[in-house]
């Protein structure tokens, strides 16, 4: 038997991806700058090279870039996520057609491991990926090959900055300038904390974690920490995840149109948002033991401020809606005060377990079996006839409390009624 073949990954990563979908469908905005904003309008979550270029940042809220927006004709679309989704989907498909081992990572980003294509020139390869995935999809993407992940996500951001889009760290000649020229706030798995930390004993590159000694690395780190420095070493630690780890919860929080005053209008809203993550909770034959419930004040406004949270043990797990909108109506009015106005409320789900090991109560009075085939059945409708089409009377109905999306795109590729049409 032949020895497996070293690893090698290959990040793929779409480049400005929400504002990239916008551009896929509406060619004029090739060259211009262009933002996407998050729920109601509020702040920046994507922007394109030119909108980089001008200073406008990440996260910033829209009001406090609104004379550079009109100085320089700044395209902004509301979020459009049925579109981006879709468009992710697209992009993971084609991806598929040239690796079969594949981790999808977010909805923009995904590990291929290559490991078995080392016969053919990897560069001109990832080029022919980037190359096909532009052609079938209209997006771009750049692509970074290294021996192990952490690796390729450092080569992958300077794909982004390279003529072709697509940069191997396994033949360059210069690795260690490379390593000295990254922060460590840019490496995988570093956050804000341990950026930090390492920069109070002077390790401010990713060539001086490459170095570090290991038994400060895994006293401060631990073995986590490790394995990020062994990667950077060039042992790979962290193998392709080809099936999602489970999750450990499920959050659905939406900001308001509107802020919301009466308890009536919350009621409405957080039954809504149950409704949507009781439904991801079916399609991942997932059950909750325990779920949150948390609403606060817009913290931006002078107005008086507000927040808090109650969480709420189950007696028996349960993917029933019903079941966990009143749960979460009993949270929403212990935590209630009058007197405030409400920017933001949500629903977090956690102690999630397999739906079909659910340990039973036998105390428990609740017909079980007629309430999986309820959900069955609501699930089956509005997903032929849309979401919504069926809904609990304590959701609303006006709902005008509802996030806005003024500038939003069409739904280019979920709703025939919205298809691009072209003239010749």
């Amino acid at each position: 038997m032949s020895p497996a073949s070293p690893p090698v990954f290959a990040l793929v990563d779409c480049n400005n991806f929400y504002a990239s979908c916008e551009r896929v469908f509406n060619p004029s905005l090739n060259g211009q700058p262009v933002l996407v904003l998050s729920n109601n309008d509020g702040c920046v979550v994507a922007r394109s090279n030119e909108a980089k270029l001008l200073g406008i940042g990440m996260g910033v809220p829209e009001f406090m870039v609104r004379d550079t927006i009109r100085a320089h004709r700044v395209q902004v679309f509301s979020s459009n996520y049925a579109l981006y989704g879709d468009m992710s989907q697209r992009v993971m498909e084609t991806l598929g057609q040239f690796c079969p081992d594949l981790e999808i990572y977010s909805i923009d980003e995904a590990f291929l491991s290559l490991a078995g294509f080392r016969s053919k020139n990897l560069a001109d390869y990832a080029a022919t990926i980037r190359s096909t995935v532009k052609q079938w999809t209209g997006l771009p993407v750049s692509i970074g090959i290294a021996e192990t992940k952490t690796l390729a996500k450092i080569a992958g951001g300077i794909a982004k900055k390279t003529p072709g889009g697509v940069f191997d760290l396994l033949t360059c000649s210069d690795r260690e300038s490379l390593l000295a020229k990254t922060a460590v706030s840019d490496v995988w798995g570093i956050g804000k904390a341990h950026t930090e930390f390492l920069h109070q004993y002077g390790i401010k590159t990713a060539l001086q974690l490459r170095d570090a000694d290991d038994q400060f690395i895994r006293t401060h780190m631990g073995i986590v920490g490790l394995r990020l420095v062994m990667e950077l070493r060039g042992v790979s630690c962290l193998e392709l995840e080809q099936c999602p780890p489970p999750k450990k919860g499920i959050t659905c929080a939406r900001s308001f149109g509107r802020a919301i005053t009466k308890l009536h209008d919350m009621e409405e809203a957080v039954s809504s948002y149950v409704t949507r993550a009781a439904e991801k909770l079916r399609v991942q034959q997932l059950a909750v033991s325990t779920l949150t419930v948390f609403a606060h004040t817009n913290q931006f406004k002078d107005d008086p401020q507000y927040s808090n949270s109650l969480t709420l043990k189950l007696p028996v797990a349960t993917d029933t809606t019903h079941e966990l909108i009143t749960a979460a109506l009993q949270g929403i009015r212990t935590i209630w005060r009058d007197g405030f106005a409400y920017k933001k409320a949500g629903v977090m789900f956690v102690g999630l377990v397999p739906a079909n090991q659910i340990q039973a109560d036998f105390f428990d009075g609740k017909d079980r079996i007629r309430s999986k085939k309820l959900m069955a059945a609501l699930d089956s409708i509005n997903g032929r006839f849309g979401s919504g089409t069926l809904q609990y009377a304590s959701s609303g109905i006006a709902k005008e409390w509802k996030a806005t999306f003024n500038r939003r795109s069409p739904a280019y590729t979920t709703d025939w009624n919205q298809l691009p049409v072209a003239y010749s």
